[in-house]
């Protein structure tokens, strides 16, 4: 992926895979919206974030439990959710908000995979750009 190539993602893309470099739950991704797609309603975000999917750039995974080697509690991604099941999972507004109980544990989360890391992260002689 040139500098070119990520240069041409929208804003919506963008927010979408900064949040999937952070594997950020995808209620995370209102925070790197810009103002006008925050007004946008989730099926409008639905089908940016399908785009990605199915460019192979971005993973939608459920939230797991996970224990340290040292025994202590935390989360990470786990399962994935299978694209065909997606575009009704995510017309469900309330997969885009924030728990209300805290309990992340099988929140959608967004991963990048290999060729979604080419978008996020450009190799040197292009960063020197």
């Amino acid at each position: 992926m040139s500098k070119q190539e990520r240069d041409a993602l929208t804003k919506s893309e963008e927010a979408f895979m900064v949040n999937s470099y952070e594997i950020d739950i995808l209620a995370g991704v209102w925070g790197d919206l810009d103002e006008a797609d925050q007004s946008r309603p989730v099926n409008e975000l639905a089908g940016v974030l399908l785009a990605l999917i199915d460019r192979g750039w971005i993973e939608v995974r459920r939230l797991a439990p996970w224990t340290s080697p040292s025994g202590e509690n935390g989360v990470q991604s786990g399962e994935l959710v299978p694209r065909d099941q997606l575009p009704a999972i995510l017309e469900d507004a309330a997969n885009w908000e924030y728990p209300e109980d805290g309990n992340w544990i099988g929140a959608l989360t967004l991963v990048e995979t290999e060729a979604g890391k080419k978008i996020t992260r450009l190799p040197p002689e292009e960063m020197a750009e």
